[in-house]
């Protein structure tokens, strides 16, 4: 099975760009999912048909779905609601319902990844397309196991523990009800779904991400910056997708000056993001509504190409043995050496780039090895790992 997530800044156009994917695959006889996890969805407006949170068959072998994070919280957070509806209704909390108060910040990113990852293990699609929400949330859903992780390995046995110790005492000295065995249990079933999916989306031949752009500045400024923190994660990048360009037999001399601001953005992509495959889709003479103008669009994008193939696959993080040291190389285009900073911390490596911070878990190699040097240059990171840590 194959999944490849479109993410962009908002308006790009990637809903309609991710749905003409999806019909273009089923169209070839493929079982194909498309999948909405941005929470002002417009994936039902796109192919002009009103969909639920469960999937809804379009045509033959094209189903559609958005995500609906208090159906999935009734649907698989049995316990967790019961007893976060516990300690709401504990405090005589009445201004906002109960359901509102369980959907906490991050739900929507998590709980989109389960609903994926139970598609994925089943089996009955050849092909899931994830719609994502603008970059900034799309990054948030395709890192949240990694931040998920760190809470769990680092903080929750403790917490586990803790709270099994002290219910008898804080429950009725407080008034508040303590997670139960089973709340905190469910939680790491949770856990443990989020780790298979992060196996998911770092197998090159699993999952694809491709980043939709519009020609021009601000635009191919954001897909730059998520370029690099992606290649952070090592995710697989395979397309740039660069849409509504207007075409060249268009002679109004009201577009002269727009046609040529985007011939300069247009190249500037193709010297950034090459040898990434680059294609283009034009600014249709109408909106891109319903499955009739999504084919047309499918057909600009693709034309030979296949839609659910992986278009690129250059690993973004490598290992080598040099000597009796390790050389961890990073790729991470688009970023300054001042944006950078390093530490290595028990088995975890801390890179900060920017806004971005992600603590990357070291492969048992290199666990137990110091890091004797780093140098940025060439848009890669390199990191030689060489003593053994003291103590």
């Amino acid at each position: 099975m194959r999944i490849i997530v479109y993410t962009g800044k908002g308006g790009v156009g990637k809903t309609s760009i991710a749905a003409a994917t999806a019909l273009r695959s089923a169209r070839k006889g493929l079982k194909t999912l498309i999948i909405s996890t941005d929470a002002a969805h417009s994936l039902g407006d796109s192919l002009d048909i009103e969909l639920g949170s469960e999937p809804v068959k379009i045509e033959e072998n094209l189903w559609a779905q958005e995500i609906d994070t208090v159906h999935e919280i009734e649907k698989g957070w049995g316990k967790v609601q019961e007893y976060l509806t516990m300690l709401f209704t504990s405090k005589s909390v009445k201004d906002i319902s109960t359901e509102e108060l369980t959907v906490f910040p991050g739900m929507d990113e998590l709980l989109s990844l389960i609903r994926i990852l139970e598609h994925y293990k089943k089996g009955f699609f050849d092909l899931i397309v994830i719609d994502c929400a603008p970059t900034g949330e799309t990054l948030a859903l395709l890192s949240y196991p990694d931040l998920f992780r760190w809470w769990m390995d680092k903080l929750f046995p403790i917490k586990r523990k803790a709270i099994n110790l002290t219910r008898p005492v804080i429950e009725p000295l407080l008034g508040i009800p303590m997670p139960s065995d089973g709340v905190m249990g469910e939680i790491e079933n949770i856990f443990n779904q989020l780790d298979e999916m992060k196996k998911i989306f770092t197998d090159r031949k699993s999952t694809s991400i491709r980043i939709v752009v519009n020609p021009e500045k601000m635009v191919i400024k954001e897909a730059k910056r998520s370029f690099t923190y992606l290649n952070i994660y090592n995710f697989n990048v395979d397309a740039i997708v660069v849409n509504r360009v207007i075409p060249s037999d268009i002679t109004d001399s009201y577009f002269t000056l727009w046609k040529e601001i985007q011939s300069s953005y247009i190249e500037e992509a193709r010297q950034c993001f090459s040898p990434i495959p680059i294609m283009y889709a034009p600014l249709f003479e109408k909106e891109i509504v319903g499955v009739d103008m999504l084919e047309r669009l499918g057909e600009k994008v693709f034309a030979d190409l296949s839609p659910e193939g992986i278009l690129y696959n250059i690993k973004t993080q490598t290992i080598e043995k040099s000597g009796k040291n390790y050389l961890l190389k990073i790729n991470m285009p688009f970023c300054e050496k001042s944006d950078l900073s390093l530490a290595q911390k028990a088995d975890e490596l801390i890179i900060r780039a920017g806004r971005i911070k992600r603590n990357i878990t070291l492969p048992k190699t290199l666990q137990y090895l110091s890091i004797t040097s780093a140098k940025f240059e060439q848009d890669t990171l390199n990191i030689v790992f060489g003593g053994e840590k003291n103590g």
